[in-house]
């Protein structure tokens, strides 16, 4: 009698724990918009969310520790003049976010240190070009200051945010029809793009070449979902002609035949791949269903390894995953997602069981760290690199906050100084910056006189 060998596998008893109700963010109105992005962004400092808002759109930025009942008088980013589709957390900094919206604009915005104690209307930089609503926002992962946008007018624009120009742009003659899903390489080289015109392409962006596409890669008319994983491979995520939603793994070299196709079961959702490169891990979250699936890639067949499912009982509306130096190393956690419900937003944590406190070196190989790898002049000059890597062996400990260089007002001012003066500030600047003065003395005494008031009223009751 044959008997079955199980795969050995370091990670084939990972289970995923929700967090308990106290370290949940409650009473959060999710959007309601019927638009595949994952609606929720994390990094190790602050949980971003889209939320429903009157008046134009929204997105609430919390302090990941501040958990708990949210007021419903937060503070919210409110920019935008109509709903709000697409949020990123620049991947160098971890107070800027990126939002695409309806109203046709990309807004890169900064998050003081402790969270929001005002409604924040101003963005830094308003990225306008596209002639339709903007559903998807990615920055560069190892070049400064790079955003990748994608519109409803099937065009992709890739922005330098310290100039506020858009310096490459990918037409409609590329993607003739509504993009699905946009993914970086990991050295940023090539993107990957899926299309409503059935088809996945590989595109070198500073040369606007398509480097290889497939077309059909599901039968389905759903949307697919495509993003790089482990070197020289994407996976994408659709439906087959019957509607049974499938995983697909190739070889982009080779896009004839599939190196693994599975099909999984016949939810209606579009399914969010997220891939973890340290582990060579992708989590699929299935959107309005409630599993999160989970596979291992070799390098040898079958290539694509079934590995657990993750299921509760509310199916979510959107997904957020934190990056690898956000985890705790020391409870063995891999991966960390933050789940939308209808209401509330709960934290679920990836963990592979072990019973040692001490580092596991083999579950935390160096990651990629907060530092750019380039310029935004070196990238656009034609120059890749991966990211800089750092060792999680005694945790992480976010940098000071980085100021966002944007070439406007006073950056600008600074920079039309000639050299010889750059002692001493022009007395542009200084008149500039004596305005400026003026203006916030004037506003913190509006705020004392109403502080004044309301203590006045309170004491009067």
């Amino acid at each position: 009698m044959s008997r079955q060998v199980v795969r050995s596998s370091k990670f084939r008893h990972v289970f995923g724990q929700p967090a308990k109700a106290d370290q949940c963010y409650e009473d959060v109105r999710v959007s309601q918009t019927t638009w595949d992005s994952g609606f929720c962004a994390v990094n190790p400092k602050f949980m971003a969310l889209i939320c429903e808002a009157s008046g134009g759109g929204a997105f609430l930025v919390l302090p990941l520790s501040k958990t708990g009942r949210v007021d419903k008088n937060v503070p919210l980013v409110c920019g935008h003049t109509a709903p709000v589709l697409d949020i990123a957390w620049c991947p160098h900094n971890d107070n800027v976010i990126a939002s695409g919206s309806e109203d046709c604009t990309v807004m890169v915005w900064e998050i003081p240190d402790g969270g929001l104690t005002l409604p924040l209307r101003e963005a830094i930089v308003t990225l306008e070009g596209h002639t339709k609503r903007v559903g998807i926002v990615a920055w560069h992962p190892t070049a400064q200051n790079v955003l990748l946008s994608a519109g409803c007018d099937n065009v992709i624009l890739v922005w330098d945010v310290g100039t506020g120009a858009a310096v490459l742009t990918l037409g409609p003659d590329v993607h003739p029809d509504t993009i699905y899903s946009v993914d970086w390489s990991r050295d940023g080289a090539l993107i990957c793009t899926s299309c409503r015109d059935k088809r996945v392409r590989i595109i070198e962006p500073r040369k606007g070449t398509i480097v290889a596409e497939k077309d059909r890669p599901h039968e389905g008319t759903r949307p697919v979902h495509a993003v790089f994983v482990s070197e020289g491979k994407i996976l994408t995520t659709g439906f087959s002609r019957m509607s049974e939603r499938q995983v697909a793994l190739w070889d982009t070299k080779h896009l004839e035949e599939p190196l693994s196709l599975q099909e999984l079961d016949t939810s209606s959702g579009v399914l969010l791949p997220f891939f973890d490169p340290d582990t060579n891990i992708v989590y699929l979250c299935g959107k309005g269903d409630s599993s999160i699936r989970y596979f291992e890639i070799t390098s040898e067949a079958p290539f694509l390894h079934y590995l657990s499912m993750f299921s509760s009982k509310e199916s979510q509306r959107g997904m957020g995953y934190m990056p690898k130096r956000g985890l705790e190393v020391n409870k063995c956690e891999i991966a960390r997602f933050y789940k939308l419900h209808e209401r509330k937003c709960e934290p679920i944590a990836m963990t592979v069981p072990r019973k040692s406190d001490l580092f596991q070196e083999d579950l935390y190989p160096p990651t990629a760290g907060p530092d750019p790898a380039l310029t935004a002049e070196e990238w656009l000059g034609g120059r890749d690199a991966g990211p800089l890597l750092i060792s999680l062996k005694d945790g992480y400990v976010p940098p000071k906050s980085r100021e966002l260089r944007v070439n406007r007002g006073l950056d600008s001012a600074r920079r039309r100084t000639p050299p010889e003066a750059s002692g001493t500030p022009s007395s542009d600047t200084v008149s500039r910056l004596e305005e400026e003065m003026r203006s916030l003395q004037a506003t913190v005494q509006e705020l004392q006189k109403r502080l004044d008031r309301l203590e006045e009223t309170t004491q009067a009751k």
